[in-house]
């Protein structure tokens, strides 16, 4: 090549998605490609214009535009457009101008299309101007959630015991011993070569029962015959081949050399981590200290679920049954400590348990609802002593304390009926900042122990008042607005300026609390009963209040930034540090960061429509 052409294969080397591309195939369209400048402020593409080339950004910057003028994106070095057109019908279909003076390479259409073709991974990573990408990325996860399998790999604890084949029995018990294991893998002296399989039923079976010295060769007791499983394989499979087999201990190779051994109480434990088997431990408890040791096993069944690539609603609603089974349970001790409540009363859980999109990571958002007939110096004793019963009761169970004081600890909330409804139509009526912040936590209420018809009244009470009142709905608007997506001007990634997680994305609080946000709003915009926010997204598609595709959008946002949480603190448990809500953009594959970026602009542009929708006055 030329050295201006070896420039070029240098240059778009460095960049997604032409990384993933052989050397000779870069080296094919760095040969083909030109290069032409446009001055800051002229148009580079037309609406509607004949496409002969893909654009690639060498230098400079550019907008792209929808065809109604509306600003879709800001692109820099490394950025890329006009593939939507070149994939449909050759024409360009979102307009773009040179944001400053702007240096382009164009590669020749039928060398992007032949290439888009041959190389899946460079497709996949291709961007396509209408969130494609997006949702092929979750369409992906949505299949493979119908396989709901784990591979064998997890299952593995740690490194299998070996021993060379010239080793005698009493090596091999006494290595048992020492390792605290129940099966050594027996190997060539090389160690890498395995010859059989020695348990401590062979020892017991082969040796003793037959009378056989101490110092017998560990070959002549072992199982030389294998049975054993690959690491890719998947857990049912290892059930199968023992449940076949008859065997209780399989060896686990990866490239034919040992990985580990799983046997049949590592199954029947990683069956035990499921969010059946917690709740029904929950409530076999006897005692706070019961239900804290169960700390590990919801963790262990979080981890599952991530493992076997459930979806974020499947996760959430699982970690809000077993935070919502720990409340009974506290509650039910709590009562059998204190007695019988001395006037009825309804024990609530609000936000992400509510909504049922609790993660691991999570703190207590709680109340009471009092029989109006509640009189404070009879009664209060005994609910204040039950709610720092059950406050202090799930924060030993990992459930950390609200920061904002939003329990049932606090007075103000604790109170009857009556007070309740006040306050409601108070921030509804009075949509002060204080009384917005309120709404929002409030507004997600489930009653979980008692008299839980007193919640689905209140939630009655706010459908009715929220519905129409547009001067509220634009405050809630406004206020949905103070937490925004994590994008620049250029829609790179903001992070952190300083703290604890500087130079990370708080993914809680830039970007599914701004979801959840807005579709709060539209839900209560129409009247919808739903909690749950993909529930609640699809009543407000049925209403069509958003335009057409933006909904689905909407929801792939959602799934994609849900999981990007969950996966990172899944990885945090996997690692034995603390999961939390941040995560570091350089730690994400190019993959997933650029359809994160795409997830964050999905949010970025309906919030420019709720601001649009929602205004003071406005008939909504």
């Amino acid at each position: 090549m030329q050295a201006e052409q070896i420039e070029i294969f240098e240059f778009l080397r460095q960049y997604q998605p032409f990384s993933v591309l052989p050397d000779d195939v870069l080296q094919q369209l760095a040969q083909a490609t030109d290069v032409v400048y446009f001055k800051a402020g002229s148009q580079i593409l037309e609406f509607g214009a004949e496409l002969h080339d893909w654009y690639v950004i060498r230098s400079g910057s550019v907008e792209v535009y929808r065809r109604n003028g509306e600003l879709y994106n800001r692109l820099s070095a490394g950025g890329f457009f006009s593939e939507f057109g070149l994939l449909r019908n050759r024409r360009v279909r979102f307009p773009v101008k040179a944001l400053e003076d702007t240096l382009l390479y164009l590669i020749p259409a039928e060398l992007f299309l032949n290439t888009f073709e041959d190389h899946e991974e460079f497709a996949d990573q291709v961007e396509v101007e209408d969130n494609t990408r997006l949702r092929q990325a979750v369409a992906r996860r949505e299949d493979a959630n119908e396989l709901m399998t784990a591979r064998i790999e997890t299952l593995i604890s740690r490194e299998p015991v070996l021993l060379p084949y010239s080793a005698s029995v009493r090596e091999a018990a006494q290595s048992m011993t020492e390792e605290n294991v129940s099966a050594l893998l027996v190997t060539d002296e090389s160690g890498n070569l395995l010859r059989g399989i020695v348990t401590d039923r062979d020892i017991t079976g082969r040796l003793v029962a037959a009378g056989l010295p101490f110092e017998t060769l560990v070959t002549e007791v072992m199982t030389a015959e294998l049975v054993w499983v690959e690491h890719n394989q998947l857990v049912f499979e290892a059930m199968l081949k023992m449940l076949r087999d008859n065997v209780h201990h399989l060896p686990v190779l990866r490239k034919g050399k040992p990985l580990g051994v799983i046997t049949l109480p590592d199954i029947i434990r990683y069956e035990s981590q499921n969010s059946l088997f917690v709740v029904r431990s929950i409530f076999s408890a006897q005692s706070v200290d019961d239900l804290t040791a169960l700390t590990s096993d919801v963790r262990a069944c979080f981890r599952r679920m991530v493992a076997e690539d459930a979806n974020s609603r499947m996760i959430g609603s699982s970690m809000a049954v077993i935070g919502r089974s720990f409340k009974q349970r506290l509650l039910e001790l709590a009562e059998e400590t204190l007695g019988p409540p001395p006037v009825p009363y309804c024990f609530l859980a609000m936000g992400s348990m509510a909504r049922e999109e609790q993660l691991i990571v999570t703190d207590q958002d709680n109340a009471i609802i009092l029989d109006d007939s509640f009189d404070p110096a009879q009664h209060d004793d005994y609910f204040m002593k039950l709610s720092a019963f059950v406050s202090d009761g799930l924060a030993a169970c990992g459930y950390k304390y609200c920061t904002g004081n939003i329990m049932a600890t606090n007075e103000k909330w604790r109170q009857p009926m009556k007070v309740w409804e006040q306050y409601f139509s108070e921030w509804i009526d009075q949509p002060t900042p204080h009384f917005l912040l309120n709404s929002a936590i409030f507004f997600d209420l489930e009653g979980v122990w008692g008299e839980t018809q007193w919640a689905d009244q209140l939630n009655k009470l706010i459908r009715r008042k929220a519905l129409k009142n547009t001067r509220f709905l634009a405050c809630m608007a406004r206020n949905a607005l103070l937490r925004t997506p994590p994008l620049g001007f250029f829609k790179n990634f903001v992070m952190e300026a300083d703290g604890d997680h500087h130079k990370s994305i708080n993914m809680k609080r830039r970007g599914t609390a701004p979801l959840a946000d807005l579709i709060r709003v539209h839900a209560l915009s129409i009247g919808s009963g739903s909690r749950n926010s993909f529930e609640r997204l699809q009543d407000i598609i049925d209403a069509k209040i958003l335009s057409p595709g933006s909904g689905p959008d909407l929801r792939d946002a959602l799934e994609l930034i849900a999981m990007v949480r969950i996966r990172h603190q899944a990885l945090d448990l996997d690692a034995g540090i603390e999961p939390d809500n941040n995560i570091e953009p350089e730690n994400l594959s190019d993959f997933e960061r650029k359809n994160l970026r795409d997830a964050f602009l999905i949010v970025a542009n309906a919030q420019k429509y709720l601001k649009f929708r929602y205004q003071p006055g406005r008939t909504a």
